[in-house]
């Protein structure tokens, strides 16, 4: 440690580290542009200039390393001078448009120009001009007149991203960030570059001229995609949310967002957003009020089970429903006398049923400092973008990762081992790591290995594990949604435990951990799969569009249509043709609840806005519904008192859920060895833009380059066997549907796998998310 003076106070700090962290650990601020925590020294904006004694003149507190005994003066008369000059030099070039730039109120520029800026210019010639530029639909730079080439966004690409999609052209006063010829900003990180930009240069487009930062209220909320349960900051303006940022949580996801949890909230304000209960008669959709919705629904569940028996009633979920929604929604069906509730619906085996509470197995910073990592089945990207930027935060540090997966997408980080199999050979790719784990340990395999040769990749992923300290065996969703799940459970468990490793899931949606605690789960009940396998009669589905958000849309769409009574509670109007109600529920935004996070966080929040129309929180309707059955143990006034039965105590006291959270089963791993590939087979990717009825309604991100509609991914062989090229038009069919989808040609995918996208309104007439697939030429 070094001991340093800053303003007279006296501070140690790590050797090694800068003036700036010394004057941020005393709480002295310094302005700065181009500085960030987060990102590399650029040192080029010299607004952080500094007094040191014995130095000849100012230095940059950012890039200046701190020595034994240095003596810093942060506001001395030379130190103010200094940055005095920088501001009007930064000022020369800059718009007089505060009054109409969208930054104002929460810019760093006008901030410092207060402090430090000359109350008149003294320069009088004209001022540069920049053209204007298109990013594509989520970043604005109209205006990069007032970039001031801090160089923070071209940073945050290249380092936390793993893109650079911005750089900057030519020198002094012609320098411009510009993004590569013809290139949109495609990362599924880059809003992160808006909060960054210190001043007006690059805003957000969804966001542009609605409103001005001191009219929006801000509110604390959970994000309802993925796994990881991002923090935000909710703006709202006249009861209308009109944007949303990070929340700092250095342990969850730091300061960063991903773009599905910044611009989702465009979606709350749909044009298909459902606002009063109605009522199918007679084949035509009828508004009615909340009364006769619930009395009627109330009726018809009485009538079934009084004709049909308990059994024939069902309830499915979508797994970002809060804790206190599912908990509510399982009492229910169980208080009618049936088991038959479950919200893994992309699942396809449940072997594992009443043995496993599947989450991360450590918590997200250890993950994040991993030294060696293996990720089984999962696209990781684009499922998980803060959790990727974490690992490839580790990358750089010297981490290696290995993959195991059916496609070789671009991860933007360094693979130190990949195998890419068809997902039918998963197992005996695993089975191969497994006997070179044993080997390399001397050790016997597992009974059923022998005859078992392991290749050069599952040696090399072997060797990787077996090195290191801080290891981890993870699976993605694609694991999880596998067919043989709990086979390749058993051998990623084998895997984590002979090499030290901590071994968890990388969870698909923001409460898949928390339909566990709440018990929406069948007991001896039928589970989502089999809900649709053996139709029943009555469906209650709750925030999900089966037709999107399960495994086989087939099957779930034949299910519906037969049953004698569908209840839709969702927020949108959707499922027309075979629901009998529709009761409008409110999104994340519009209700109090609870998410549990991969790690085992409980993270409540409270609605940002009130419900639009006569849209009512989940949990207050479910409690209606539960008194009209007559239903005991529904008598809740709050969402806090739901919460308070689940977990015990308040949230703020069982923050960490992760002791009632498990991952190892009693199994021994099976053996596979590799088979003749006989039929080809899909792989089912959920596009990052269409996981759940929230984004898929987000007008911005739907303009995407990662929302254009899928294509029918296939390996150079097979379309050199069909004789089509990239663009070609084929015909894709699954189970009795099928699609026809323009080509791509992949040359890294396995000869007899077919990639077609799930979730996507041009493939929802396919079966499963994998299994045998034929393709032809259309």
């Amino acid at each position: 440690m070094v001991e340093i003076e800053i303003d007279g106070k006296k501070v140690e700090v790590q050797e090694g580290s800068m003036v700036m962290d010394a004057a941020n650990k005393i709480g002295t601020y310094i302005p700065h542009f181009c500085y960030h925590k987060k990102l590399s020294i650029a040192a080029n904006c010299r607004m952080c200039l500094v007094e040191v004694e014995k130095a000849p003149k100012p230095l940059p507190a950012c890039a200046t390393p701190v020595t034994n005994g240095m003596i810093v003066r942060s506001n001395s008369d030379k130190a103010v001078k200094a940055q005095k000059s920088v501001m009007e030099f930064l000022l020369i070039n800059h718009p007089l448009d505060c009054p109409i730039c969208d930054q104002g109120g929460e810019c760093q520029l006008q901030d410092l120009a207060v402090g430090y800026g000359p109350s008149a210019s003294r320069y009088e010639e004209e001022k540069r001009v920049v053209v204007p530029k298109d990013a594509g639909p989520l970043i604005s730079m109209r205006e990069m007149a007032r970039c001031i080439h801090c160089t923070r966004c071209v940073r945050f690409g290249q380092e936390v991203a793993g893109v650079m999609e911005f750089g900057m052209l030519n020198r002094g006063e012609h320098s411009e960030i510009t993004t590569f010829v013809g290139n949109s900003v495609d990362s599924e990180l880059s809003g992160n570059m808006i909060d960054l930009c210190p001043v007006g240069a690059l805003t957000s487009k969804p966001f542009r001229y609605s409103a001005r930062t001191w009219e929006l209220s801000r509110r604390r909320s959970v994000s309802p995609h993925d796994g990881l349960g991002s923090n935000l900051i909710v703006q709202v303006k006249n009861g209308k949310v009109m944007r949303v940022l990070p929340l700092e949580n250095e342990a969850v996801n730091e300061c960063w967002l991903s773009d599905k949890d910044r611009f989702s909230y465009e979606g709350l304000y749909s044009a298909d957003r459902l606002t009063v209960p109605m009522i199918k008669q007679d084949g035509k959709w009828l508004e009615t009020d909340w009364q006769t919705a619930l009395e009627y629904v109330a009726h018809g569940l009485r009538n079934i089970r009084h004709e049909h028996g308990a059994d024939a009633i069902a309830a499915l979920a979508a797994p970002y429903s809060t804790l206190e929604e599912l908990s509510l929604l399982q009492k229910l069906v169980r208080g009618l006398g049936s088991d038959n509730i479950d919200f893994r619906l992309r699942q396809s085996d449940f072997s594992l049923d009443g043995q496993v509470t599947p989450w991360l197995g450590m918590s997200i910073d250890e993950f994040g400092q991993a030294q060696r990592a293996f990720v089984i089945g999962s696209f990781l990207r684009k499922d998980h973008p803060l959790l990727a930027a974490r690992l490839r935060h580790a990358a750089k540090r010297g981490s290696k990762i290995s993959i195991l997966n059916a496609t070789d997408d671009e991860l933007l980080l360094p693979i130190a081992n990949r195998m890419i199999k068809a997902p039918s050979e998963w197992l005996s790719a695993l089975s191969e790591v497994v006997v070179a784990i044993a080997s390399a340990k001397g050790i016997a395999a597992p009974a059923g290995y022998d005859g078992i040769e392991p290749g050069e990749v599952a040696k090399g992923i072997a060797a990787s594990l077996l090195s290191g300290e801080r290891k981890a065996v993870v699976l993605g969703n694609a694991a999880a949604q596998h067919p043989q799940a709990s086979q390749l459970h058993a051998a990623a468990q084998w895997i984590a435990q002979h090499t030290d490793a901590k071994f968890g899931y990388l969870t698909e949606a923001a409460n898949t951990v928390g339909g566990y605690i709440a018990n929406a789960v069948p007991g001896k009940g039928a589970n989502a799969a089999q809900m649709f396998a053996q139709p029943r009669k009555a469906y209650v589905v709750m925030h999900a569009e089966p037709e999107y958000d399960c495994y086989d849309p087939q099957a779930a769409r034949a299910a519906l249509q037969q049953a004698e009574m569908v209840v839709v509670m969702s927020p949108y109007k959707h499922g027309t043709d075979y629901a009998d109600v529709l009761l409008p529920i409110a999104p994340f935004a519009e209700t109090a609840g609870t998410y549990i996070n991969c790690e085992g966080r409980a993270q409540g929040f409270n609605g940002a806005v009130k419900p639009l129309g006569e849209t009512r929180p989940a949990w207050k309707v479910l409690r209606v519904l539960g008194n009209l059955l007559d239903i005991g143990g529904f008598a809740y006034d709050t969402s806090e008192q739901i919460r308070l039965e689940i977990l015990g105590a308040k949230v703020s006291e069982v923050a960490d859920l992760s002791s009632k959270l498990n991952n190892v089963v009693n199994a021994q791993p099976q053996a596979a060895k590799p088979g003749e590939a006989t039929q080809l087979e899909r792989i089912a990717d959920v596009p990052i833009y269409f996981t759940d009825a929230i984004v898929r309604r987000a007008e911005s991100l739907q303009l995407t380059a990662d929302a254009k509609a899928p294509k029918a991914w296939l390996s150079a062989i097979l379309a050199e066997q069909l004789g089509v090229a990239d663009g070609a038009q084929i015909r894709v069919m699954q189970g009795q549907g099928s699609a026809v989808l323009p080509v791509a040609v992949d040359a890294a995918l396995p000869a007899n796998v077919v990639r077609v996208s799930a979730a996507h309104p041009d493939t929802i007439a396919l079966g499963g998310m994998f299994g045998a697939i034929s393709v032809e030429k259309a």
